[in-house]
């Protein structure tokens, strides 16, 4: 059964056109009905809703049990800082929050880490938009062992396309949980995708084609 909560997600996706359906290619060349596009929010009211949405999830997920939180370059910037907001105003957990640069700085303070400096043994929380094929997160991981002896346990993301990774009969996101001992959080799955899709008879001739793509290309 669908959530509120995660149908208010997808439509709220759907209003401000990150969730999109049609004919796309995803970076590693499939083809898919539908594509997810996180650069499209643009409005403060978005940025401000979003990281409501995130904030709810890692409270009801991790609750305060993290140090900071961690935003890779570059989507994963604003999601961060509208994250900590969210949590901060909606649910008095104030965390602080750090991201990367994708080119290291070479005068001033140097580095290519903004905001908190982690220190050894704090827990880190990894806030990201989707994963598709786990390469972004093994970017991420030497950025952040790089900074100090931290421990990655949650990563929270938009969106699970539950596509099968590089291992046969293994998402993406079973892969990083496995590799990394990474636990994560999805607000919405394809599935539930597909149920908000299933019970909108104007989205009925988009049903073959979700059968279709899940079909080929994710694993449950």
């Amino acid at each position: 059964m669908l959530s509120a909560q995660k149908k208010e997600f997808i439509e709220f996706m759907m209003g401000a056109d990150v969730l999109r359906f049609g004919d796309f290619t995803t970076k590693s060349g499939r083809k898919t009905p539908y594509f997810i596009n996180t650069g499209n929010y643009k409005t403060g009211l978005q940025n401000a809703r979003l990281g409501g949405f995130y904030a709810a999830c890692i409270k009801e997920a991790i609750g305060d049990g993290f140090d900071a939180m961690f935003g890779p370059a570059y989507k994963g910037i604003p999601l961060a800082t509208s994250t900590a907001g969210a949590l901060a105003r909606e649910y008095g957990i104030d965390k602080p929050f750090f991201f990367n640069r994708k080119e290291v700085k070479d005068h001033g303070e140097g580095g290519s880490i903004v905001g908190y400096k982690p220190a050894d043994g704090d827990r880190v929380i990894i806030i990201e938009d989707v994963i598709t094929a786990g390469t972004a997160i093994r970017e991420t991981m030497p950025v952040l062992r790089a900074c100090a002896d931290v421990q990655v346990t949650d990563m929270f993301i938009s969106v699970n396309r539950c596509e099968v990774g590089t291992t046969p009969g293994k998402t993406a996101v079973m892969e990083v949980g496995e590799a990394f001992g990474i636990k994560v959080h999805a607000l919405v799955t394809v599935q539930d995708i597909r149920e908000y899709l299933a019970d909108k008879a104007e989205y009925a001739h988009l049903l073959p084609l979700m059968d279709a793509y899940m079909a080929q290309y994710c694993v449950f």
